[in-house]
């Protein structure tokens, strides 16, 4: 055997038994549990804002689909610059204090602007409703953005494996689901009328559900950490500056593979939100089917979410997210013919959706620890940097999807009407607004498929690979 080959498998034997030995930390459900609740809060903001906002825009406060569109993009363009910062302050405040809790803390405040941006006063309608609701969602976007980014960096500080952070990220997508389908269900349903009020009382309700989930999620990062260990991301190797950090960040190939790719998985999902109202209301002529199709969703999420861990376990994470991807894809050509098939079949189609999204979630998140495991094998990594870029993607997701869709909208000409009144559509519309619910979203998904297939990172020893690559 060659030096190198001999110093080659040496140093893959090396790397094997350090991971070996993070497996050995293993978190306790009682651990893992409170920290996952957490992401119950988190849910709860992922789905109302997106599921809501649009069609609270343009069928209570009289804006037109384009500048509705507008006040949620314009927001989440803001939201995404300063993800990567935050990232960056919470390595900084790691590095001094061990623990990224104090951002997580301000976070909590969110429940604040979720009430705020429901609320809108009597007087405002059209252009100045939404100023209001845009103010507000930025608002909301920078709190939530403070507890999100330490929050979802905890599973790459952990000193824990390569399947193990699957088994964590398996936790935080269970309650994650919780989040989802409560606020999925209870919140179309508790806004039924249309009522100003009704929004009110609605933001009330899930805000203090939020708070207490959050609150909860915070002591559960602290008491992981105290079980799991503490990574304290790297400071050294010429990146101590928040710049530098991002800038390491983004010289990552198969991580930006991944960003790519979760950039046009995120569009396609929040558009599926924002434009499901739409496609119940004016494909089944049913506005109460919106809180029916949210359930058969999210609902089989609660079971998918440990089968595709098995999954995982065999096939690897990097092939289950591109099965999802690709399931995703075909579901969302499906409900084209929703209403030839009817409601109980599409309710399966839509099912099909949840599962396919569960994996989405799980295996993509997941893989975000696995590249910071990568970049350390080569020398340095900031955890806090690699998710603040991470959740800046996904909040560039969660803008441009309703957008897209509210651009397709106002296309086909879609009218916008206030708290009261209906408005009849004309062909043109209907025919844009099924086309930016099923075509648009296959589309879009075909397209993360192929980005997500660059990226060459998987396995427990994915960071010998990349590492013996370059």
């Amino acid at each position: 055997m060659s030096r190198t080959a001999a110093a080659s498998t040496g140093a893959d034997d090396e790397a094997h038994r350090a991971d070996a030995g993070d497996e050995a930390h293993r978190a306790d459900a009682a651990d893992l549990v409170p920290y996952a609740v957490g992401s119950v809060g988190m849910g709860i903001w992922s789905t109302v804002p997106g599921l809501l906002l649009l069609y609270f825009l343009t069928h209570t406060l009289g804006v037109p689909p384009f500048l509705a569109g507008l006040a949620l993009l314009l927001p989440k363009v803001v939201d995404t610059l300063v993800h990567p910062l935050l990232g960056t302050l919470s390595d900084r405040h790691a590095r001094r204090s061990g623990n990224r809790l104090g951002l997580l803390r301000t976070g909590l405040s969110l429940a604040v602007a979720l009430v705020a941006m429901f609320t809108v006063p009597p007087g405002l309608t059209g252009a100045s409703a939404a100023l209001w609701v845009g103010g507000w969602f930025l608002a909301g976007n920078l709190l939530y953005g403070c507890f999100q980014v330490p929050y979802l960096t905890t599973p790459s500080d952990l000193r824990i494996g390569y399947h193990e952070r699957t088994r964590v990220f398996m936790f935080r997508m269970l309650f994650l689901t919780f989040g989802l389908l409560g606020a999925g269900v209870a919140a179309p349903a508790l806004v039924e009328s249309g009522a100003r009020d009704d929004y009110t009382v609605m933001a009330l309700a899930l805000g203090a559900c939020m708070l207490a989930t959050c609150a909860v999620g915070v002591t559960g990062v602290r008491r992981l950490t105290a079980r799991c260990g503490f990574r304290v991301p790297e400071g050294g190797g010429g990146h101590t500056t928040g710049r530098g950090d991002i800038a390491a960040v983004l010289r990552d190939r198969d991580f930006r593979a991944m960003v790519l790719s979760y950039l046009f998985t995120g569009t396609t999902t929040h558009l599926f939100l924002a434009a499901l109202p739409f496609y119940t209301e004016y494909v089944f002529e049913d506005s109460g089917l919106t809180a029916l199709f949210m359930g058969a969703f999210l609902g089989p999420a609660v079971i998918a979410g440990p089968v595709w861990l098995r999954v995982s376990r065999r096939i690897g994470k990097q092939r289950g997210l591109l099965l999802s991807q690709a399931a995703f894809t075909l579901g969302s050509l499906g409900l084209l013919v929703g209403k030839a098939l009817g409601a109980g079949p599409t309710v399966a189609v839509v099912a099909l959706l949840g599962a396919a999204f569960a994996g989405l979630q799980l295996f993509a998140f997941s893989m975000v620890p696995d590249a910071v495991a990568a970049a350390e094998a080569r020398g340095a990594a900031a955890a806090g940097a690699y998710t603040g870029v991470w959740t800046a993607t996904e909040a560039a997701g969660t803008a441009v999807g309703p957008y897209v869709y509210s651009a397709v909208l106002a296309v086909g000409g879609f009218v916008s009407t206030t708290e009261g009144h209906t408005v009849a559509q004309s062909d043109t519309a209907l025919t844009a607004l099924l086309t930016g619910f099923t075509v648009v979203p296959a589309l879009l998904m075909a397209i993360a498929f192929l980005l997500q297939r660059r990226c060459a990172l998987d396995g427990p020893s994915g960071a010998d690979a990349v590492r013996a690559r370059r």
